[in-house]
């Protein structure tokens, strides 16, 4: 069921501070992704390819798909024909897969990096070293059918504050210190403490459960 009050008054907010809002709509059905975007709301973020993939057969053509998941390669081909923005590159491998599927299309595909900023094992990304030795492999080696938009990261999961805001402002760092000049997107920020992202330099936020609700388990 769509919270619709907590979506005006967040994307009223947000729209104020100039950052776009992803609506994760994972495991969410189509009629409450149709009632955001009744509302005017476009961005919508899913974690898993084939429920996307679905997803984006039934709704309105108009609708910015995010895939906010972590990607295999294998999986690329099925949502490079529609798919705006992959949120969790952190390889060159899955970049180059990206890239292979998004030619075949006739496509430029928008990615973000993904950095680790969390102190917990179970998130992905790439470290600073790792950046740096990605992006210099993007300057030696172009690739010509996907374009890095920016970083993005997820801080920990914890009632610390300080800690969340220490973490995000550690991602705005190394984005003002690798940007090319051509990055417009600072992913970070979530349900439970987009707030503190907004504050820290976010350009955008996924948020799923105070729009949708806790989402059930698969």
């Amino acid at each position: 069921m769509v919270n619709t009050v907590a979506y005006e008054a967040i994307k009223r907010e947000l729209d104020a501070a100039g950052i776009t809002l992803v609506a994760v709509s994972k495991t969410k059905p189509e009629e409450d992704i149709l009632e955001l975007y009744q509302l005017g709301q476009r961005d919508f973020g899913e974690n898993y390819v084939q429920e996307l993939v679905e997803k984006a057969a039934h709704l309105p053509r108009d609708i910015r798909w995010h895939f906010i998941g972590h990607l295999q390669t294998n999986k690329v081909k099925l949502i490079a024909p529609f798919v705006q923005l992959v949120h969790g590159v952190d390889s060159l491998k899955l970049l180059k897969e990206i890239n292979k599927e998004a030619g075949k299309q006739g496509r430029v595909i928008d990615c973000l990096l993904q950095v680790f900023i969390a102190q917990e094992e179970t998130k992905f990304g790439l470290d600073e070293t790792e950046l740096a030795s990605l992006l210099n492999e993007l300057t030696n080696q172009p690739l010509s059918h996907v374009q890095v938009c920016g970083l993005m990261g997820m801080a920990s999961f914890t009632d610390d504050s300080e800690k969340v805001r220490m973490e995000f402002r550690q991602l705005r760092t190394l984005f003002e210190k690798y940007n090319p000049g051509t990055w417009t997107i600072l992913s970070m920020g979530m349900s439970s403490d987009y707030a503190i992202a907004a504050a820290e330099g976010s350009t955008l936020v996924r948020i799923g459960s105070l729009l949708f609700g806790e989402r059930q388990k698969k």
